[in-house]
């Protein structure tokens, strides 16, 4: 069996918990898009871990974590990240690298910087991880993938040089930096051929075996809905499909094997970088939101910059579920609103006038305006609480509420950073 976890919203909706719960009930962990410009956050017995490269799953024994051929593999950032779970007294985990993966590589973590500040008030507002200019390369075909690391030489030689020199005329005659060395380049290939070299594998067919012997696989996406770029607020979304049919792209299985897809969802909403975002608050009222938001407030896992808060977005979290082909909802930080009277749910969007409750196209989300049903919140703590029952009755409502907004069962709430604070509700 195969399930997806995935984001309904601007990413940040609480994945790395509830992917965490469920890798202990998998075999596999899959990576499948995406890169080190985000990050998932797991609270557990080792303690606290931003995840950025690796898979949620590596806190498992019985787990094996797969980087599929979807993801911009950042080949030193991945050795970092294992270092720092040794570090901290996590068993070394069992991890597959796809030799089908493509290599970030540091040109385009600066091709990301360079264009940022070359559009100065009109960026992206981009991590400048290198994601955009990563997937460019890769859909341009002058990106290196891993398998190409074992090529002869001559092959990969011939390559840098091609690359440099297409890389070279941006550089000169755009940026103004310094040019790329193919020497130096291809040096560097074989730096990275020696740290990964032992985990890559072909891992489509160590899928297809995995499935075939009755494995239990788990696909876990980064970031969410409105990031997708060709179903998300394009142009302001990442690079690679952030959607559960990716996961069988990016992993390497047929599609009909993905039978489960539990889509994220935050009690509020919270979004980092740049984009429409029609429900969101501004002032003191954001700030409280933000302080008590999270597991530590709510601040970019990667880059530790606020993240924009606001109310739930109905609109923007029902089709976010709907593109994902959700059958499932995970409901997350419910706790952090324990502080208010009364709570605001953007309902539907008034745009010219006339309002809606379908999620539009960028450029009539620019003119939207949240349309607001108030509820009246719990005023209370209701971490601890382990039944569905236990909850305040005016928690159960908003959370009936959204249940019958997003048109999606809520089967989990999560009422803590910890692993242990869930309630499951069937």
């Amino acid at each position: 069996m195969v399930r997806a976890i995935v984001g309904a919203n601007w990413g940040d909706e609480g994945k790395g918990k509830i992917t965490d719960m469920l890798a202990a009930q998998s075999d596999i962990v899959v990576r499948f898009q995406g890169g080190s410009n985000a990050g998932h956050t797991i609270i557990n017995e080792y303690g606290r871990f931003a995840l950025h490269l690796l898979p949620s799953g590596v806190f498992y024994g019985h787990t094996t974590c797969i980087i599929g051929n979807g993801v911009a593999l950042n080949i030193p950032y991945l050795v970092k990240e294992l270092k720092s779970l040794e570090d901290q007294g996590v068993p070394a985990p069992h991890i597959l690298v796809s030799d089908r993966a493509q290599i970030l590589m540091p040109y385009h973590i600066n091709f990301d910087a360079y264009e940022e500040e070359r559009l100065a008030g009109a960026s992206f507002g981009s991590t400048k991880s290198g994601i955009a200019p990563f997937y460019s390369d890769k859909f341009a075909k002058i990106g290196f993938e891993v398998s190409e690391l074992f090529d002869d030489e001559e092959s990969l030689r011939a390559k840098c040089a091609r690359v440099a020199e297409i890389k070279n005329v941006m550089l000169e005659h755009l940026y103004h930096k310094p040019l790329l060395n193919p020497d130096e380049l291809y040096d560097l290939l074989m730096e990275y051929k020696a740290m990964v070299a032992p985990y890559v594998a072909d891992v489509s067919a160590f899928l297809y075996e995995a499935l075939k012997d009755g494995k239990t696989v788990l696909l876990e996406g980064q970031l969410g809905s409105m990031k997708d770029p060709d179903h998300g607020i394009y142009p302001m979304v990442t690079s690679s499909s952030t959607l559960a049919a990716y996961g069988a792209i990016g992993a390497g299985i047929p599609p009909y094997e993905i039978k489960d897809i539990i889509c994220v969802v935050k009690a509020y909403s919270s979004a980092v970088g740049a984009g429409e975002f029609v429900s969101e608050i501004f002032g003191d009222e954001a700030e409280e939101l933000r302080r008590r938001g999270g597991d530590k407030g709510e601040y970019g896992a990667t880059t530790g910059r606020p993240r924009r808060v606001g109310w739930f977005d109905a609109v923007a979290s029902r089709y976010g579920c709907r593109i994902q082909g959700a059958t499932e909802v995970a409901l997350t930080v419910v706790d952090a609103l324990g502080y208010l009277p009364e709570i605001p749910i953007c309902v539907g969007y008034e745009i010219d006038g006339v309002v809606t409750k379908d999620f539009p196209v960028t450029a009539r989300l620019k003119k939207a305006k949240p349309v607001w049903k108030v509820l009246p919140g719990w005023n209370c703590d209701i971490r601890g609480i382990r039944t569905y029952e236990e909850l305040p009755e005016a928690c159960r409502k908003y959370i009936e509420t959204i249940e019958a907004e997003i048109g999606v069962p809520i089967t989990m709430v999560s009422n803590g950073p910890g692993r242990e604070d869930i309630i499951y509700r069937k």
